[in-house]
């Protein structure tokens, strides 16, 4: 089987709000797939959908050749959800916690607690296996979600913003996992963010959806493609207003302009993009450059392109 998921033509609405619109994909087995979107575009509702908790009013998604609406149980036995809200039980400890979920599928005895050792080993919850749960940080109970997630080996890994809040140990302890199982176990992961630079990190491929609608797909290199960008420059100078900002957006080869933490940042095309152009503006602006380099356009600045949002307002 070459897809493990497929999505096909599924749209979504509630009440008289279109949610999704005709949305259909594909990832294949061993994938390590990106899903992004600012707030609001319906990933949350696409996964609600493909977890079977939510019915689309048209379409079907299939995991694993199942279909979710006519094989559920068959097509949920291949999934672990790692969902943005905690699952957890806190006046269980993390040992409790696994073993009632364990249960769920069906482990019980020496295979479940075999289990649950190997995945509380991998989390790095091994030494508080006996503590509450309650007792716990943010960043490790992300982990001990995670571990809550693969108790069962799941064949597809769906992961919706599993590193919200967490500290930079227990992020890196999720994307190790998320690289050992993928490379080791084949493992298909299914990947929401806020956050780009981590997309752009573990992720092969990326699905972009904005208010419900397709952006654009493909992989890191078709997506920044897609943007017909190939560089950013970021401009430091003395003062700048309103008005030299729109001259920097009228300069041939410009696709955008924005202010990040007080660094102009021009996203061009450099075919068509000739510096001489913004020193000509901000020599007519009277605007002293201070600092000026030139880098490879980012994901982040190629959705900003796309879409006209910022992932994170």
């Amino acid at each position: 089987m070459n897809n493990m998921v497929e999505v096909k033509n599924v749209t979504k609405r509630f009440n008289d709000k279109l949610v999704l619109d005709n949305i259909s994909f594909e990832v294949k087995k061993g994938d390590i797939f990106g899903f992004i979107g600012p707030n609001g575009a319906g990933k949350s509702t696409l996964i609600n959908i493909m977890t079977g908790l939510l019915s689309p009013n048209s379409g079907d998604i299939e995991l694993g050749g199942h279909s979710i609406l006519k094989e559920p149980v068959e097509a949920k036995r291949l999934i672990g959800l790692v969902p943005q809200q905690l699952a957890l039980m806190e006046d269980f400890s993390a040992y409790d916690n696994l073993r009632y979920f364990g249960s769920f599928y069906g482990m019980y005895g020496k295979k479940l607690r075999e289990r649950i050792h190997e995945v509380l080993e991998v989390t790095g919850l091994l030494y508080r296996k006996n503590e509450k749960v309650k007792k716990f940080s943010g960043g490790m109970k992300r982990r001990l979600n995670l571990a809550v997630a693969i108790i069962h080996n799941p064949k597809i890994l769906i992961m919706d913003e599993p590193t919200v809040g967490v500290d930079p140990q227990s992020r890196n302890c999720i994307f190790e996992y998320i690289k050992k199982v993928n490379k080791e176990e084949n493992t298909t992961v299914i990947y929401t963010s806020h956050y780009m630079e981590e997309v752009e990190l573990i992720c092969k491929n990326i699905f972009i959806l904005d208010s419900g609608k397709e952006v654009a797909r493909g992989s890191k290199t078709e997506i920044k493609a897609l943007s017909n960008m190939n560089g950013t420059i970021q401009l430091k100078v003395d003062t700048f207003d309103e008005k030299f900002l729109l001259r920097l957006k009228e300069i041939s080869g410009v696709r955008n302009v924005f202010v990040e933490d007080g660094t102009i940042k021009i996203l061009i095309d450099e075919w068509k993009f000739q510096i001489r152009n913004l020193l000509e503006a901000a020599v007519k602006e009277n605007i002293e450059i201070i600092d000026f380099n030139k880098s490879e356009v980012s994901l982040e600045e190629v959705f900003l392109s796309l879409t006209g949002k910022k992932l994170r307002d």
